[in-house]
């Protein structure tokens, strides 16, 4: 496959996490604005447990909802704690929306762009991964990103908490298309 191939195929599944955000925000307002980014973290590793306990009971569940929707909760979630990063987690939860979709476009850009490089980098590798592994490389980065909350951002050499939420974005991204090409080949 191409780089733009997967830019295209990007560009699709997130624009349908960016679709339910939009949605959610109309529905819900900006309430996310209260948490804090640590309480977004475990959020994202809520979503990332349930997505690895699928995989180990092999999609049995309780709840009538597959992995999907869990990948597409961990993109807007890590959007949302890198807008918190930025403005910070307050008591003023009204947001306009139009603003916040303004915040969620330019993190979802900026987080666009680094896979491209990563992407470019790294000769798509990630295609070649079991979403399996894709799912532990999440929960690997959630663990490094607690340990940076929990050390108060102050690493001796570690990427910041932003650089962990956008590899966590796009690796649910490239969950998402593996997901979408499985289901086509169906």
């Amino acid at each position: 496959m191409s780089v733009d191939v997967t830019t295209r195929q990007y560009d699709e599944v997130t624009a349908e996490c960016r679709d339910i955000f939009v949605k959610k925000t109309h529905d819900y307002g900006t309430a996310w604005r209260i948490l804090r980014p640590s309480s977004l973290t475990d959020q994202i590793y809520i979503k990332a447990r349930r997505i690895r306990s699928l995989e180990e009971n092999q999609g049995a569940s309780m709840i009538d909802e597959g992995v999907q929707p869990e990948y597409i909760g961990i993109v807007n979630y890590c959007i949302m704690a890198l807008i918190q990063l930025d403005l910070g987690a307050t008591g003023d939860i009204n947001l306009d929306p139009s603003l916040a979709t303004k915040y969620y476009d330019a993190k979802l850009s900026a987080t666009r762009d680094l896979m491209i490089k990563k992407n470019h980098d790294y000769g798509e590798a990630w295609r070649d991964m079991r979403i399996s592994s894709i799912t532990d490389l999440i929960l690997m980065k959630i663990i490094r990103t607690k340990s940076i909350e929990d050390l108060k951002g102050k690493t001796m050499i570690s990427e910041g908490l932003d650089a962990n939420y956008m590899d966590m974005l796009n690796y649910s991204a490239f969950a998402l298309i593996k997901l979408q090409e499985e289901n086509k080949s169906l």
